[in-house]
């Protein structure tokens, strides 16, 4: 596993030296506390940016099951470490056979509904997993929850860095990247603490529903996310906004 692992981050390595990207001369701003929080700033201002990512961070906060695992595998699912082993690899099979499929046949529509949609499932095949006491639906429902999760995450990630000005996209990115690494890990103590209050089983369940609770309320907080329509469009608006305001 090691060496595959090694020789995959090899070719990731090669094929990066190959993109030929477009180098664009522009000023450095001068360090201060305005330019420190710019990326905060900007997040704030762009409704857009801000629903994807706030959606992503509560969405994870909650739909913490994979913590809980070794729990379901010994006490509701029966199973020994090869059991642990099959729940622990579902999630990442789903993601990486839906970034496959993703990769030959691209999204198309619109990409606001399409991301809410896709955390919708994350939701619903948590709480299925949640209520299952059988190790084949409990990797099913494992395996969708992980292929919802790669739809949701390659529709944030190029919503924020379309809809994100050249100059700013560094600083953007840096703010999301910090959103997403204490979500997954602020998801994990949610899920114990929970359990430890109500229960292993009550606890996911109850984390699939706040995740649907929260499609809802971001549905209507942010209609610039419900209404965000094909990723070309936020291409032209991305474009249009940097040419009227070059700062």
């Amino acid at each position: 596993m090691y060496l595959i692992a090694m020789a995959t981050a090899i070719g990731a390595t090669i094929s990066s030296f190959r993109i030929k990207p477009e180098v664009k001369a522009r000023p450095r701003e001068p360090m201060s506390v305005k330019t420190l929080f710019a990326g905060l700033h900007f997040i704030w201002g762009n409704k857009l940016i801000l629903g994807a990512i706030s959606l992503d961070l509560f969405a994870v906060l909650l739909g913490g099951a994979v913590a809980l695992l070794p729990v379901y595998a010994r006490e509701i699912l029966h199973t020994g470490p090869w059991g642990l082993g099959l729940l622990r690899t579902a999630p990442g099979v789903g993601a990486a056979v839906m970034a496959v499929a993703l990769a030959h046949w691209p999204l198309r529509g619109k990409s606001g509904p399409t991301l809410l949609w896709a955390v919708a499932g994350f939701g619903v095949f948590t709480i299925v997993f949640g209520f299952s006491k059988n190790l084949i639906v409990s990797l099913i429902a494992l395996f969708l929850l992980g292929a919802s999760d790669m739809i949701s995450v390659i529709i944030r990630a190029t919503l924020t860095q379309l809809a994100t000005p050249d100059e700013m996209r560094g600083r953007v990115t840096a703010v999301d990247m910090i959103f997403i690494g204490t979500s997954n890990e602020f998801g994990q103590f949610e899920s114990g603490v929970t359990a430890q209050w109500f229960g292993t089983v009550p606890a996911v369940i109850l984390g699939g529903v706040g995740t649907l609770v929260v499609i809802v309320l971001w549905a209507w907080w942010f209609p610039e996310l419900r209404n965000a329509g094909e990723l070309h469009e936020i291409i032209r608006g991305a474009e249009s906004s940097t040419t009227a305001d070059p700062a």
